[in-house]
């Protein structure tokens, strides 16, 4: 079953030449998944009730044709059916501009119990409750994986605060991104918005920790993984392009 819901670009969604963020439109996607769990039993007001809670895993976000302050959209987006073999399901997403898509989008989730601290397998029960669409916007079903570059051209240094930690206290992912806006070349970041993100999350990141950007450019990609400040732990791998 695909779900729809209806949202303005707002102020805060908005940067240069007034349109969209790629990190607002990550958070308008997430706002409509939530909305659409919160109505089948399994949305923020139940985790302390059910003990589980979606954890994000990837998302590969396209923009097409980026929206601008006051445009009204519609996000679309729906769950996958589920390979047994594996933990995690996916859940792909479109955003409506006057009728035609302007962004597509789709990201990979497990479901987490918190009783034992584990991932858990997805139940059939579960699953049937979002009544699985097979579509995918992008021609793979699965998302690919990324690989951290082993040249790094500079290093940014960040101790996480309380603004960037999120109800299951770690780091919000959206603020993931944010953090690889802050080292990518000046140059970069204050032209246009490139309209390809992809993120892929390993590792949790909680209040206190210091966690180094390390920019890297090649074949028009720019990757920036967060690492621990000791570079031992990654937690995460961020292509914009």
């Amino acid at each position: 079953m695909k779900f729809e819901a209806k949202y303005i670009i707002g102020v805060r969604d908005i940067g240069i030449n007034n349109q969209a963020t790629n990190a607002a439109l990550l958070s308008l996607l997430e706002e409509a998944a939530s909305t659409h769990s919160s109505t089948v039993g399994f949305g923020v007001n139940d985790i302390n009730i059910k003990k589980k809670v979606w954890f994000l895993m990837d998302w590969k976000l396209k923009v097409l044709k980026r929206p601008k302050y006051g445009d009204e959209i519609t996000i679309r987006t729906w769950a996958r059916p589920i390979d047994k073999h594996f933990f995690y399901t996916y859940r792909d997403f479109e955003i409506l501009l006057n009728g035609e898509i302007a962004v597509i989008c789709s990201s990979k989730w497990v479901l987490f119990d918190l009783t034992t601290n584990r991932i858990m397998r997805i139940s059939d029960e579960i699953l049937e409750l979002y009544k699985p669409e097979r579509e995918s916007v992008f021609n793979e079903n699965e998302i690919e994986k990324l690989k951290e570059p082993e040249d790094k051209i500079f290093k940014l240094v960040y101790e996480v605060r309380r603004r960037d930690i999120d109800v299951n206290k770690h780091m919000h992912n959206i603020n993931y991104l944010k953090l690889a806006y802050e080292v990518l070349p000046e140059d970069i970041y204050e032209n246009i918005e490139l309209n390809n993100i992809r993120i892929m999350y390993k590792h949790q990141v909680r209040l206190g920790d210091k966690v180094k950007s390390c920019y890297s450019y090649e074949n028009n990609i720019h990757t920036i993984s967060i690492k621990s400040e000791d570079e031992k732990i990654l937690y995460a791998i961020i292509e914009i392009k």
